[in-house]
């Protein structure tokens, strides 16, 4: 099996089932698994509202958190800041900086954050041997009611600008859609749904854009969500 390092240096990025980033990033069935990933996954009940829509829309809640590492150390969380991107990444929501609550120090401690960190960190420095990282954190939940359609990335497809990025799925709950495209030189180069828990998504920020469609409930008559975590990789 092609090593996710390698796809992603050819092709620009990798998607792993579920089950592949269980194996990958937690080899020993302890962090990703059983009574550590409910809890994990479980935390995405506590998420924030998000109030920089620029949009107007009510349908993300997340988390934030900021990690450091220089070559060859550990990563450590660095002191709570804000969240920016330049407009030229995030026409919507860009050009400021977005505070938004910490991700809980239950979720910073583990084990399933750290080991995601970890792993996603082994596959990355595979492509960037002994650089020093700047890591963000999100836990997003979109939400999607009868009257409005949930958001997933209501910039359109986009570049995250930074260096490399990692999305997991947490969990969907009544809910169509989500549908996750890749584009590489202005063309499409794959579509695919993120469906089950831990199926993943890395790739070169520098290479490739992304997007998710929006969500709709399947049942008008119940809320539906999306939970996803996302790993921001940048180089120091």
């Amino acid at each position: 099996m092609t090593a996710p390092d390698a796809t992603i240096a050819e092709a620009g990025y990798v998607s792993l089932s579920g089950d592949e980033a269980r194996r990958r990033f937690d080899p020993a069935g302890t962090a990703l698994s059983g009574t550590a990933w409910a809890a994990f996954a479980a935390s995405w009940d506590d998420l924030r509202p998000d109030t920089y829509m620029a949009d107007g829309g009510r349908y993300r809640l997340r988390r934030h958190a900021i990690y450091e590492a220089r070559s060859g150390a550990p990563l450590v969380r660095a002191p709570h800041g804000p969240h920016f991107q330049a407009t030229h990444y995030n026409t919507l929501n860009g050009g400021i900086d977005r505070w938004f609550d910490p991700v809980t120090p239950e979720v910073g401690e583990g084990p399933a954050l750290p080991a995601l960190l970890d792993g996603a960190r082994a596959v990355f420095e595979r492509l960037a041997p002994g650089a020093a990282w700047n890591v963000e954190v999100h836990q997003f939940r979109i939400e999607a009611r009868p009257e409005e359609a949930g958001k997933p990335t209501p910039e359109g497809m986009h570049s995250d600008g930074v260096d490399y990025v990692m999305v997991m799925m947490i969990g969907r709950e009544n809910v169509e859609g989500g549908v996750t495209g890749i584009e590489i030189d202005g063309r499409e180069a794959a579509s695919f749904t993120l469906s089950g828990p831990c199926d993943a998504v890395l790739l070169d920020d520098n290479r490739v854009k992304h997007g998710v469609t929006p969500i709709r409930p399947i049942d008008p008559g119940h809320p539906g969500h999306r939970d996803v975590l996302v790993l921001t990789f940048r180089k120091a």
